[in-house]
């Protein structure tokens, strides 16, 4: 592991101007290419301590003996040399969009003489024109179906075709009118491309103008007595008609668009993008993608862009208008970028209302879904969820795996509404039934919070402990099953230890938990604090933490029990502080409005408090007078008392 202070460049010798730069190892082999508006300010970032970068900023510094960098005129022309030289070099600490799964497309080979439609996959190639991506291959082949009894192209494989024109007989789809035959010369290969273009005029959008003309054709056939003709005409606008219903309108006034958004957590994004045609969604595509380092959405939006529009074939695929979540710091020299990519003015900007900005919340909506998707593929694993029990066992320093891990996390806004979640996992999967919420009274911050949380859940188990102990008359009517109630039959509350408890946070929380464990003398359960930032595992005592690899099946599962925590204990805070606001009683008060009353709440703490307060207790806070106070009691006092509420 190479330390970054012995390859840094002599200060003053970095320009001030913008550029590329390269990261190579001690081979020389490039392993992470950039671009900056600044490569002093850039580079110099890179050099700091360590211990402050990204995890994998982190890695890559340090497995880096060198950096060079190429200074060019403009901006732009760093993003097209970027672009160039990941390309070239493929290092492989850069952002890479690989898809989370193999979309098929409907291909059109213009380059053959006789162009065939066919579904494909993979890497773009040169001469063939695409549509799509599609979800599934059926769907193409469904929209197949329906569009050749319109346009009768050719679908068939080069030996099928070959074969076809030796014997001088098309195969069956020529023989029932969904394939021109070019193979045996009933269309010559010029109409045939006719067909082709036409076909891909209606894929492309144009499919308005596509249905007027065929419906001309069918009145001019049949004020011309041709009745066959105009029947099959007819079925033919049907058929068109049914396809575009299957591609729904999104936008009414016919945007070009790709839609893209974000789902991210702190070493890996989902990106979603949706590819809107004439107002229409004609195609959908997913990535997943590992952050090298500390990203904004902006910075993940300038990624996405370099990499997906700029190759050649990507070209032909960059819209009039990009609508993204947030804007990158170079916005306008990306812009600049794509306009020159696609000939001609390209919008990039972030929707604020209307039809655009639901659009873009229902693709974000989708990532996030993609990102779960990700993250719990591993889950469904019994052989994969063993080994990240064994290796979170293993690096902790445990004697036995963690059958039952329960981890802590504290939800408040400047101490009010404390509220903590405890969610359990057994085995590697969620135990829903076994979770619990309290309501944290007294406490100032996350740390006390935290204490107090478990030095209820803790006591608690030692008093159920007790219950059941070796002389109890529960132990002995079912000494098998000392944690169910012999009663119900059902698990006591608490009565179970877990073999591993995870607290949200760093090095302060994980003391603050030891402290509490303890004090209750509890020495039987091993204690770790996951820390957002940087993905780190705190221990209790260790100066420095626990850095699990990247691919660890240890990360994923903690991060999944981390995750799980947060979101149980923010639900329960917005439930607290919604019923709160809203239920509060102080609303029809007169002249007292929505600031007086949150001062009220913050300084009392609930409405029950308030309710049991004397007048002069009132206007002690600011902006509260004599008048509003007896108001305020008379309101209250003409209430039922509400319920308490129930806690863990």
């Amino acid at each position: 592991m190479a330390d970054p202070s012995t390859y840094r460049p002599a200060p003053g010798t970095i320009p001030d101007a913008p550029g590329v730069y390269r990261f190579r190892d001690p081979t020389g082999r490039v392993i992470y290419v950039g671009k900056a508006k600044s490569l002093r300010s850039r580079l110099n970032s890179y050099f700091a301590d360590p211990w402050t970068l990204h995890q994998r900023t982190q890695q890559m510094v340090t497995s880096a003996a060198s950096v060079d960098w190429t200074t060019v005129g403009t901006e732009v022309e760093a993003l097209q040399q970027e672009y160039t030289e990941i390309k070239q070099y493929d290092p492989r600490f850069n952002v890479r969009y690989r898809d989370d799964k193999s979309y098929p497309y409907l291909a059109v080979t213009l380059n053959e003489e006789f162009p065939r439609l066919q579904v494909m996959r993979g890497a773009k190639r040169k001469g063939v024109r695409y549509f799509g991506p599609y979800s599934h291959a059926w769907a193409i082949r469904e929209t197949l179906d329906l569009l050749l009894r319109v346009f009768p192209a050719r679908t068939c494989s080069s030996g099928v075709f070959k074969r076809a024109g030796q014997i001088g007989r098309p195969c069956l789809l020529g023989y029932i009118g969904k394939c021109s035959a070019p193979c045996v010369g009933t269309v010559s290969a010029e109409q045939h491309r006719d067909i082709v273009e036409d076909f891909c005029d209606f894929m492309a959008g144009r499919t308005d103008s596509m249905v007027r003309k065929l419906e001309r054709e069918m009145a001019q056939a049949s004020e011309a007595l041709e009745f066959e003709r105009a029947a099959r005409l007819r079925d033919d606008v049907a058929a068109l008609r049914r396809a575009m219903e299957k591609q729904t309108v999104v936008l009414g006034d016919g945007t070009d668009a790709d839609v893209v958004a974000f789902a991210e957590d702190p070493l890996e994004a989902a990106v979603q993008v949706f590819h809107v045609r004439d107002g229409r969604v004609r195609g959908q595509r997913g990535w997943v993608v590992e952050k090298v380092e500390e990203l904004t959405t902006g910075d993940l939006v300038h990624h996405f862009c370099t990499q997906v529009y700029g190759g050649e074939e990507g070209e032909r695929d960059v819209p009039r208008e990009l609508l993204v979540p947030a804007l990158p710091p170079d916005a306008d020299a990306l812009t600049e970028w794509l306009s020159q990519h696609r000939g001609a003015r390209v919008s990039l900007r972030v929707p604020q209302r209307g039809d655009k900005k639901a659009l873009l919340e229902t693709v974000g909506r989708n990532a996030a879904e993609a990102l779960n998707r990700h993250k719990l593929r591993r889950a469904g694993d019994l052989t994969t969820r063993s080994q990240a029990i064994d290796e979170i066992a293993e690096a902790l320093g445990m004697r036995t795996a963690p059958l039952r891990i329960e981890c802590y996390d504290v939800s408040q806004i400047q101490g009010t509404d404390v509220v903590a979640s405890m969610v359990v996992f057994e085995d590697g999967l969620a135990r829903k039934t076994e979770y619990r919420r309290f309501a944290v009274r007294g406490a100032t911050d996350d740390l006390s919070a935290i204490s107090e949380v478990l030095r209820r859940r803790f006591s608690r188990y030692l008093a159920a402990r007790s219950e059941t102990g070796e002389l109890g008359e529960e132990t002995a009517a079912d000494p098998d099953r000392p944690g169910i109630d012999p009663t119900t039959g059902r698990p006591r509350r608490f009565a179970y230890p877990p073999q591993l408890v995870v607290v949200d946070g760093g090095q302060p929380q994980v003391a603050a938990a030891a402290a509490v464990l303890a004090e209750l003398g509890i020495d039987d359960v091993a204690l770790c604090g996951l820390a957002k930032r940087l993905e780190e595992v705190w221990l209790p005592d260790d100066e420095f933490p626990v850095i699990l690899p990247r691919t660890s099946e240890a990360l994923y599962l903690l991060q999944r029990i981390r995750d799980e925590a947060h979101r149980f204990a923010i639900t329960f805070h917005r439930q607290r502080r919604s019923k709160r606001m809203t239920s509060s009683g102080l609303d029809d008060v007169p002249g007292l409005g929505e600031v007086r009353r949150k001062a009220l709440l913050r300084h009392f703490g609930s409405v029950k408090r308030l309710a049991t307060a004397s007048v002069d207790e009132i206007t002690a806070v600011p902006g509260v007078g004599q008048r509003t106070a007896e108001a305020i009691l008379a309101a209250l006092r003409q209430q039922e008392p509400a319920r308490p509420e129930p806690e863990a």
